[in-house]
């Protein structure tokens, strides 16, 4: 077993408890948003149905989105920053910068961000709309095989399809994009900018295991952050539902990985940092001294795939440094990152 390997490097430390608290539901309420008579103020549905159901306001810039998705099959959370002069009925559109949560987020996942980095602050005079929607608690981003049956959960179809339509018909959102995420959220950012190709003009990773057919016989490869993720989210389904067995199933694996869709990243600006696992400053400040064998990993494919991107003649932006799989260090990417993702729409 896989997760035998986890274990025995201490990862699963803690599992039983994030596991609890993912399945606690969702604490904040949505409220919904009636006109004078009586009608709701929802906006046009995406082309399968998928709909708001519900709104909240809990700060200035700040919606908060309950959207009924046949892709998940239930009701999924996103959180909108929206720019100041944003109107729902301007005559103008606002490009969009997503932002994709890794996979152990909690249970509140479209607040990561929020929660964990001043992205509100950093954004305050952007004239842009910052999307974090829900990922899933296994931060997947891909619509699961389910050996080759196909059905939910949808993620891909959720994000790309349903919610950029629900975003373009009834929040003004417009055509310019960039696309970042941390851990699993920067394999998804990747991986869906190199999939759907002139969808993204810029994408960044923030330690994402960029590369998830990376083996590596006397430790972890990627193959067990995956089941790892399911095993911990969703504890219930097999974690080879996802894509299949790597062996296997190695093509659809493939059909999923940035570092082999590289060449699909051809006009995107892309840019890739990770830290080496070895404790670096935010950790010494806490008192941590242990190195981290999952940001050890995510660093050896994040150099794998910028070696590759150049191999092919694509030019990749890179940082590498001392550091753990931490959000004080994927506060700091961002902050270095945003300049460029923005650059390139707005």
């Amino acid at each position: 077993m896989r997760l035998r390997a986890l274990a025995e490097a201490g990862l699963m430390m803690g599992v039983a408890g994030l596991t609890a608290c993912m399945a606690a539901s969702l604490s904040s309420s949505i409220a919904t948003s009636i006109a004078p008579g009586g009608a709701p103020l929802w906006p046009a549905p995406a082309d399968d149905g998928a709909a708001v159901v519900g709104e909240r306001r809990p700060g200035r810039r700040v919606l908060d989105l309950a959207v009924r998705s046949p892709a998940l099959g239930r009701v999924a959370h996103v959180r909108l920053l929206l720019p100041r002069r944003w109107s729902r009925d301007a005559a103008r559109t606002w490009p969009v910068l997503w932002l994709l949560h890794g996979a152990l987020a909690g249970p509140d996942r479209h607040t990561a961000w929020s929660d964990h980095t001043d992205i509100e602050e950093l954004t305050e005079d952007a004239d842009v709309i910052v999307v974090m929607p829900d990922g899933g608690p296994s931060g997947t981003y891909t619509d699961w095989w389910n050996r080759g049956d196909g059905g939910g959960p949808r993620w891909e179809t959720f994000h790309l399809a349903e919610l950029r339509q629900i975003l373009e018909r009834g929040y003004r959102a417009g055509p310019d994009r960039a696309v970042a995420g941390n851990a699993m959220g920067g394999l998804g950012a990747l991986a869906y900018a190199a999939r759907h190709r002139g969808l993204f003009r810029a994408a960044a990773s923030f330690s994402g295991p960029v590369h998830t057919l990376y083996r590596d016989p006397s430790g972890l490869d990627v193959a067990d952050l995956v089941e790892l993720g399911v095993a911990t989210g969703a504890p219930s389904l097999d974690w080879t539902d996802v894509w299949g067995d790597p062996g296997e199933q190695r093509v659809v694996w493939r059909q999923h990985n940035p570092y082999d869709l590289a060449d699909r990243l051809t006009g995107v600006r892309v840019h890739v940092s990770a830290g080496d696992g070895v404790p670096g400053a935010y950790d010494l400040a806490r008192g941590r001294s242990g190195g981290d064998p999952v940001e050890r990993l995510v660093h050896t494919v994040s150099q794998e795939f910028a070696g590759k991107l150049r191999k092919i003649g694509l030019p990749v932006s890179t940082h590498f440094y001392r550091g753990t799989h931490t959000w004080p260090y994927w506060r700091r990417e961002l902050r270095a990152a945003l300049p460029a993702l923005l650059a390139e729409i707005v």
